[in-house]
């Protein structure tokens, strides 16, 4: 893996390059992953949910109640579901943050690194992306033992800010194909 180019004023240090290395390593492996996620976003507004992934290309957060929202990926696009509406809307995959996480082979470098931040325990991953809404920041916190990403904060175009806790997390499951059908709402 080579670092690409990036918004960082500095250039990375051998370790970080090792640690983001290993981090990328590492989720490449997970082919499957299952858990719960806390949702946090700047009005204090908490949604909790279910989220599995698939790889390549697949995911979906479960909103728990009283939210009516799914979010899913099948490879093509990103959409938001509103089972209670029976409506989606859809995003195209190649402009959405964090896409690195859906392929087969997870490159960090891929990214535009624009942070690092290491302490004793975790290591945050700042990155940027172009979306169709404008320019969006991931800043992501991995457990720099496990090598485990276990919150990111979405910056958006507005300074709204979105963070996502995941926990209880699971890579031994078999996730059935259905979990990632997109209902025929328009």
């Amino acid at each position: 893996m080579a670092t690409a180019s990036s918004s960082l004023e500095r250039p990375l240090t051998e370790e970080e390059i090792q640690i983001i290395t290993d981090i990328s390593q590492h989720h490449s492996g997970v082919e499957q992953m299952a858990g719960r996620f806390l949702q946090l976003d700047s009005g204090g507004n908490r949604s909790e949910g279910i989220f599995y992934l698939k790889r390549p290309n697949k995911i979906r957060f479960k909103y728990a109640p009283p939210s009516y929202e799914e979010v899913i990926s099948v490879g093509k696009g990103f959409y938001v579901i509103n089972r209670k509406e029976q409506s989606k809307f859809a995003y195209p995959q190649s402009r959405v943050p964090l896409r690195q996480f859906l392929s087969d082979e997870i490159d960090l470098f891929s990214a535009n690194i624009t942070d690092v931040i290491k302490t004793e325990e975790m290591i945050a991953v700042g990155v940027s992306d172009e979306t169709p809404a404008g320019p969006v920041s991931v800043t992501m916190i991995f457990n720099l033992e496990t090598k485990e990403i276990e919150q990111w904060t979405l910056t958006e175009p507005n300074g709204n800010e979105v963070t996502f806790s995941i926990y209880d997390t699971t890579t031994e499951i078999d996730i059935p194909k259905a979990y990632f059908y997109l209902p025929d709402y328009k």
